[in-house]
């Protein structure tokens, strides 16, 4: 089977990989994100896959398997909205498949990043996944008995935005009381700054000054029962075996994890608290996933 190209497209940076069947690299590229500018990010992604097309040579390349962000229709290889990319209603696959002269497949990162852990990292052997990713945003990747999640247009896994608190802080997506404004990494470190009056902070600094500074354990108590609310309605739904947490935020590790598991094993009461663990497969988890996924694709069609 030929070659493929994987890429992961982050709101900072554009990873690439030319990929085997066997799941060897033979090359690696990157490039910044472009922003919300959307031709400019389309640009980005062209370079990198021609700077890996330059390196397999002869050796065919069947594919490219795109992971982003954003409400992705991967069926019809649409973006519907990726507003830190600048897509909104896009035919990426389209757009770059015909500059490219290749199938360009387009899968959800998140998606990815879950298949690649449930292969591969810390969701292997178990039919019954919750992959939650913490960073600027929330989102989840689902497995239920063996079988992938996926939903329509509007994927599944937006945990994110399940609403814990009705009336609470408004969230750009319309609703109020969204997840992630309370336990994001990002809304982590604004809690942390309105606290301590500073213009900024981040959520390393919070997990660097636990149990040395009472307004930081507030902050990460706070952000704790936000997340272990979140989680506790999609573990009672789904029956989950194992909670995977990966992105930015499960650096906290043993900090993030213990707490969390106190935190439901306080508030459960139907539900079984799953086994939860950190991801293995860090910043490549995409990259790996958009490879999977492709080859997934290509075998099925």
């Amino acid at each position: 089977m030929n070659l493929v190209i994987a890429l992961d497209v982050g709101g900072t940076n554009i990873r690439g990989e030319l990929v085997d069947p066997a799941g060897t690299v033979h090359a690696a590229s990157h490039e910044p994100t472009a922003g919300s500018d959307g031709e400019a990010t389309l640009d980005a992604i062209e370079r990198v896959c021609r700077a890996l097309l330059v390196e397999a040579g002869d050796r065919p390349v069947g594919a490219v398997g795109l992971a982003v962000p954003g409400v992705v229709d991967s069926r019809t290889g649409v973006v519907l909205l990726a507003g830190n990319l600048g897509w909104r209603d896009t035919a990426v696959s389209e757009i770059l498949g015909r500059r490219l002269g290749i199938p360009v497949l387009l899968h959800h990162d998140v998606n990815c990043a879950g298949l690649a852990e449930r292969e591969l990292g810390a969701g292997r052997g178990v039919d019954d996944m919750l992959a939650v990713f913490i960073g600027t945003g929330i989102a989840a990747s689902l497995t239920v008995g063996g079988v992938a999640v996926g939903g329509g247009p509007n994927q599944a896994g937006e945990l994110g935005h399940v609403v814990i608190r009705e009336d609470g802080v408004d969230c750009p997506c319309g609703q109020r009381g969204c997840l992630e404004r309370y336990c994001s990494a990002s809304s982590i470190g604004l809690a942390y700054a309105a606290a301590t009056g500073r213009d900024s902070a981040t959520s390393l600094e919070v997990v660097q000054a636990l149990g040395t500074d009472p307004l930081a354990d507030k902050v990460w108590d706070d952000a704790i029962t936000a997340l272990a609310l979140g989680i506790l309605g999609a573990i009672t739904l789904l029956g989950t075996e194992r909670i995977v947490l990966g992105g930015g935020l499960a650096a906290a590790g043993d900090s993030l994890v213990g707490p969390l598991r106190a935190k439901l094993e306080e508030i459960v009461r139907v539900a079984t608290v799953p086994e939860i663990v950190v991801a293995e497969l860090g910043q490549r988890a995409g990259v790996i996933g958009a490879a999977l996924a492709t080859w997934k694709r290509l075998s099925d069609d």
